[in-house]
């Protein structure tokens, strides 16, 4: 998929997912164009990790009390779809595969198998940057 193809994409799920309206914080904002930015130019660990990080300043705009929550917290007090809720806490330990590297030295897959590996992270790009669209448009007005 090109550059330009991705960004259709993006506006595709805008599109499908955004039927009203929407407040979202200016860093949060900041934090989703970055990873749409990942997402377009093909960057799919970053795409990743920033469409994550975009999601949990989200929920912790919405739904934090404390700055010690943790981000399955958050998850799990967010007034939000069940199917949704699933989705997200499939990304946050996908995610923590690989911000958490547990045995840096086991590297064989990637080693012998890049084009699996970097498959895998375009399949899961595409599902976080439509779990973030998801989020950021799960309570918004009409």
């Amino acid at each position: 998929m090109t550059e330009v193809e991705r960004w259709a994409h993006l506006v595709a799920l805008d599109d499908e997912l955004l039927k009203g309206g929407a407040i979202i914080s200016e860093w949060c904002t900041f934090i989703i164009r970055d990873a749409d930015m990942a997402f377009a130019g093909g960057a799919h660990l970053a795409a990743i990790l920033t469409a994550v990080s975009g999601i949990e300043t989200y929920l912790r705009s919405e739904y934090s009390v404390t700055k010690k929550e943790r981000f399955m917290e958050l998850i799990n007090k967010a007034e939000i779809n069940a199917n949704l809720r699933a989705d997200l806490h499939a990304l946050r330990k996908y995610r923590n595969k690989w911000v958490h590297v547990d045995s840096p030295w086991e590297d064989e897959a990637p080693l012998e198998h890049p084009n699996m590996v970097e498959d895998e992270l375009e399949e899961m790009a595409f599902f976080a940057v439509r779990a973030l669209r998801r989020t950021i448009y799960e309570n918004q007005w009409v």
